[in-house]
């Protein structure tokens, strides 16, 4: 920090000491007190000769020997030269200049310039130029002899704060200008007239041409000053003033603060004693000009030994001399007088030494039988505030040091305690088993092994680098230098301050600084340490895991007690062993991250799957992952950039048919995500084979996993259709379907079936078994039935158990992205976070304020684990119509009434021969219909006793498929039987969808088609075949439901062409509803069979019943 150099030629004379990086302006004034060694042992007095900015000469009178300092500041360099023999590169003089400069506020703003500037700012006021940039243009400060003295560089330059200015405005005042100019305000020391207390008051008195005071002498009122004070320290000193002009009490501490804010002078005043022996009234032949100063703490008790007696002798040094106690007799009450300077005593005891000294010519002696008493109860009290010098005593030899380890065994202390509402501060040394207040004067005894006792000289420097380091943690402490207290002192709602204890105490502790008392601060239940954290991040199965120590201090904290403080917008975290830790602002967001994206698992392990491996790298810090965990983050990030170059997969040799090639990619999707254990979602349009893709999977799972059990979970309306996509592409697949009330109601068995089908329904009640078994795959078709986290349907699928989930669905959002959280945290768990991070960060800012930055960000999120395809994308392999089969099974009653039915119609036919059933066609059509009737709905019978109330399944089948695509696709309805549009538009009003509907008695065909065309509400239309078979233009939609397929094909092929013509921009897809094992089921199984009826599906002539009108085929279809 400072460096000596060689002095320039021609300083021959001076040695020089040159500190090379002093900022006065930035610097604890204190800071440098360490290395101010031994300079107690020095009572020289200190002359300043002159000063001005960034220069000083100082005069040092050393055993009668003067010695000059010069001292120049260059910032950020300081020179201090001295003319005096020392050898040492830094000799006591210049310390004690140093000293000087740092202690005395009127030396050091001479090398401060913000001090400097502060000081011209003040005398700036008065001239009104305080917002000039420029002051040093307008004034200059310099120090002779100890007086500063601001001196105007513009003559012409106006005082608005003079007298002359009110008086020259007011006609009553008659004095003349010149008397008006030498008129000034003094303070008089006086002796109350009645109660012999001290006063002090405010006066103005007329000036003679040599500047002395002369009549008349005014007193003035301070409650007025008060009111005109331009600042709080202005209006402190008058209002002190007012206390001390009213002054008929006795000692008390409000005349001791008083009498402090006095000495502080601010305005400079004279101040003059009134010595009422030459007169009782305030004349100026009876003041005297004085000064007033505070007491130097330079005041020394002597102990020595004569004979069987103790001597004591107290002494005070001022201006470089020691004065006797006995020599100072108190007046005033509160000061002691030398010569025309009275210095104040604030402290009681001080004055009571005085008092004490006062009453003997010399000094005191005690008798030794009484001295152990006179020390404890007298001497160990006044070692807190003066130097008690032991000179019986000998100093410590090196070989008693070293055997008491006073050195070698020494801590540095803070003790806390409270005192009202304020918290204390003491500051303490312990040497070896000694203990002192580093703010006392106290000494240090030991005692050899024979018992005597010996002196230990403190280590002053150690001690106040404790001072040092204390009093630059918060401004008052420094103020509070000048009190003589053991203690700093602190408000206990600044002490609590969560920044400020516990950086302080940060501090402290890496100074090897001890804190004692803490935690009996009372209402106090916080932490003393800083939270620290260590994090660490391993590879885990289809996991990271991440290790958590939260430390503070001793003390742990839990993860799952801070996740509960930040869930609480809490800075306060609970604990283990009761205390509050504070946690820092950067852990509250960075563990919000952590938590939403990961799951507790205890209380310092938290589990983020690998799905979520950009959590890992957006909020985890490299250092953090071990090796493993890198390279396992590499891996997947690697495999993921590059999603596109899958590994192709080889089709099972037990698949039966072929894959579209985007089948065959969904199917090496599929295999990669299985490679690392990651779910997904398959969300290609409805119509591109979903369910192949997953049967083909399924299939492929056998060469790879030992237990290939899975579980399919769908709606019951699909049931029959997986079975029947089952047999046909992969028959070789052993299926238990979960299904009606005599289901088997445990696991038993399940390993030995490659595939268990349950409905939603069915799995709300068997959850308590299913969820005991752990599956290969769990499959959730219609994915978006567990679109609501909170729905007993989320609840019950996310207990099941599997080493993976795949979720299919064509619509993966139907309402907002909360739809995608729901499906996606089940197949991922922990890929989206939990519900309110996902909420917050992503449904609310995309659903609510369309936020694209959020909405790009999610969709990087999933990609990898979406796969959806719509049919524009593929349409090069697709046909030109998208035609589909959803079966319908029917429920108990309607296929008990069905059942009927056809073994009436079937006995009709086995008694008639073939000739009566070509001649009679119309009985056999009859019977037919009837049969299609009821796969439609019982009530189409008419029959009361042979309908049931609720709804069938074709009709319930349709109320799913249009509340589920009815808000994203225009939908056309066709049913060969007006009654049953009738039966669908009720059911459809109960779940608020309106329809329109066209039939043969619909009047204003054009008006329905316009609304539909055009009405964007308008989001259904029913239309019987008949009425709606040619001539209608129906773009807008692109979904058409065949309720009831018609015999003929090419009725059925112009039915959907009202959708699927010229103009229509969307894919279209036509959905027959089949209710298998029935009648329209075998006639649409027969005729895919029939290459020459599908040859010829484009004749509108060709009448596929005829073929049927024998006996042989009409047995056929009931068989």
């Amino acid at each position: 920090m400072y460096t000596k150099d060689v002095l320039p030629q021609g300083s021959d004379d001076f040695h020089q000491f040159r500190f090379s990086d002093i900022h006065f302006n930035n610097e604890n004034r204190y800071s440098f007190y360490s290395w101010m060694s031994n300079l107690s042992d020095s009572n020289a007095p200190i002359r300043i000769l002159t000063l001005k900015k960034n220069e000083g000469h100082f005069s040092i009178l050393s055993l009668g020997i003067p010695y000059d300092i010069i001292v120049v500041y260059d910032t950020p360099v300081l020179s201090l030269l001295c003319n005096c023999s020392e050898s040492e590169e830094f000799c006591i003089h210049q310390k004690l200049v140093l000293n000087e400069i740092f202690k005395n506020d009127q030396v050091y703003l001479f090398f401060s310039d913000h001090a400097y500037q502060n000081y011209l700012t003040k005398i700036a006021v008065k001239y009104g130029i305080e917002d000039e940039q420029q002051l040093e243009d307008y004034f200059e400060i310099q120090c002779i002899d100890g007086v500063v003295k601001t001196i105007k560089k513009q003559d012409n330059l106006l005082d608005l704060s003079q007298d002359i200015l009110n008086t020259a405005t007011n006609p009553d005042l008659k004095r003349n200008n010149k008397e008006l100019e030498q008129l000034s305000n003094i303070l008089v020391l006086k002796e109350h007239k009645y109660y012999k207390h001290p006063q002090v008051l405010l006066y103005r008195a007329a000036r003679a041409k040599n500047g002395s005071l002369k009549n008349p002498v005014q007193q003035l009122s301070c409650e007025e000053m008060i009111w005109k004070s331009k600042d709080i320290t202005e209006s402190q000193f008058f209002t002190a003033l007012h206390f001390l002009g009213q002054n008929t009490i006795e000692e008390s501490k409000q005349q001791i603060t008083a009498f402090k804010k006095l000495i502080k002078n601010p305005l400079g005043l004279e101040i003059y004693q009134h010595d009422k022996s030459l007169s009782q009234t305030i004349g100026a032949n009876s003041l005297t000009q004085i000064t007033l100063r505070e007491l130097p703490k330079t005041i020394r008790i002597d102990i020595d030994r004569v004979g069987r007696f103790f001597t004591v002798r107290s002494s005070i040094q001022i201006a470089g001399q020691d004065h006797a106690l006995q020599q100072l007799p108190v007046v005033f009450d509160y000061f002691i007088q030398l010569q025309q300077h009275f210095y104040f005593i604030e402290h009681a005891q001080i004055l009571a030494l005085f008092k004490l000294f006062n009453t003997t010519a010399d000094h005191l002696i005690v008798h030794q039988s009484k001295f152990e008493g006179f020390n404890k109860d007298f001497l160990v009290a006044m070692e807190e505030i003066v130097e008690v010098n032991y000179l019986h005593i000998p100093k410590a030899n090196s070989k008693q040091i070293k055997e008491q380890q006073f050195y070698n065994d020494t801590e540095s202390i803070i003790y806390l305690e409270e005192s009202g509402d304020y918290i204390n501060l003491i500051p303490t040394m312990r040497y070896a088993d000694v203990e002192v207040p580093v703010r006392s004067r106290r000494s240090i005894f030991g005692f050899d092994k024979n018992g005597q006792k010996f002196l230990v000289k403190r280590d002053l420097e150690a001690e106040l680098k404790i001072i040092s380091l204390i009093i630059k943690q918060h401004p008052y402490f420094q103020e509070q230098l000048d009190e003589d207290f053991q203690h700093f002192y602190l408000h206990r709602k600044h002490f609590l301050e969560l920044d400020w204890f516990l950086n302080v105490f940060e501090d402290w502790r890496n100074h090897h600084i001890s804190i004692i008392g803490f935690n009996e601060i009372k209402a106090n239940k916080f932490n003393s340490f800083k939270g620290k954290i260590a994090i660490h991040v391993l590879s885990g199965q289809n996991w990271f895991n991440v290790n958590v120590d939260l430390q503070f201090g001793k003390s742990k904290g839990s993860l799952k007690n801070l996740q509960k403080a930040i869930r609480n917008k809490s800075k306060f975290i609970t604990l283990d062993d009761g205390t509050q830790g504070i946690l820092p602002e950067e852990w509250l967001n960075k563990f919000e991250q952590f938590f939403l994206a990961g799951e507790i698992i205890d209380d310092s392990h938290l589990q983020i799957a690998e799905t979520n491996y950009t959590a890992i790298d957006q909020y985890f810090e490299e250092q953090w992952l071990s090796q493993i965990a890198k390279e396992r983050l590499e891996e997947i990030k690697s495999k993921i950039r590059n999603i596109d170059q899958v590994k192709p997969v080889i089709l099972s040799k037990d698949f039966i048919g072929e894959l579209r090639n985007y089948q065959h990619d969904g199917l090496n999707w599929l295999n990669f995500l299985d490679e690392f254990n990651f779910g997904g979602c398959l969300a290609d349009d409805m119509g591109l084979g979903k369910t192949i893709q997953v049967i083909a999977f399924i299939l492929d799972q056998r060469k790879k996993v030992k237990n290939n059990c899975n579980l399919l979970v769908l709606p019951t309306t699909l049931i029959f259709n997986w079975k029947n996509e089952l047999e046909k592409f992969a028959p070789s697949i052993k299926v238990l379907i979960l299904q009606g009330a005599d289901r088997q109601k445990n696991t038993f068995g399940f390993d030995q079936y490659d595939l268990i089908l349950v409905s939603y329904h069915n799995l709300l009640t068997d959850i308590n078994h299913l969820k005991k078994h752990t599956f290969n795959y769990i499959f959730l078709d219609e994915s978006q039935q567990i679109k609501n986290p909170e729905s007993q349907r989320y609840q019950a699928v996310t207990k099941l158990s599997s080493r993976n989930r795949i979720v299919i669905t064509g619509t993966p959002i139907e309402n907002s992205t909360m739809d995608l959280f729901a499906q996606l945290s089940f197949a991922n768990p922990g890929l989206l976070g939990s519900k309110k991070y996902f909420k917050d960060v992503y449904t609310t800012p995309i659903d609510g304020f369309s936020n694209k930055k959020r909405l790009e960000e999610l969709q990087r999120k999933v990609k990898p684990f979406i796969l959806r395809r719509t049919k524009t994308e593929v349409a090069k392999e697709l046909p030109a119509k998208n035609e589909i089969v959803l079966y319908c099974e029917m429920k108990p009653a309607q296929r008990h009434i069905y059942d009927t039915y056809e073994k009436e119609f079937r006995e009709f036919i086995s008694v008639k021969d073939g000739d009566e059933i070509r001649k009679s066609p119309m009985h056999v059509l009859k019977g037919l219909t009837k049969l299609r009737q009821i796969c439609n709905s019982t009530k189409l019978l008419k029959t009361d006793d042979l309908s049931v109330e609720q709804d069938a399944c074709k009709i319930e089948m349709l109320i799913e498929q249009v509340l589920d695509k009815s808000p994203y696709q225009k939908i056309i309805i066709f049913s060969q039987f007006v009654s049953m549009l009738n039966l669908i538009e009720t059911a459809l009003a109960k779940h608020d969808i309106k329809v329109l509907k066209l039939t043969g008695q619909t009047r204003d065909r054009q008006h329905i088609v316009t609304q539909f065309q055009e009405n964007e509400a308008q989001r259904v239309i029913l239309i019987s075949l008949k009425a709606g078979g040619t001539g209608l233009n129906l773009t807008a939609a692109s979904l058409v439901y065949l309720v009831d397929p018609w015999w003929n094909p090419a009725v059925e092929a112009q039915a959907i062409d009202r959708a699927f013509r010229i103009g229509q921009a969307k894919d279209v897809t036509a959905i027959r509803l089949i209710c298998p094992d029935t009648v329209e089921d075998k006639i649409m199984k027969l005729q895919a069979n029939k290459t020459a009826i599908a040859d010829n599906i484009i004749s509108s002539t060709y009448n596929p019943i005829a073929d049927f009108m024998n006996k042989e085929r009409l047995l056929s279809l009931f068989q």
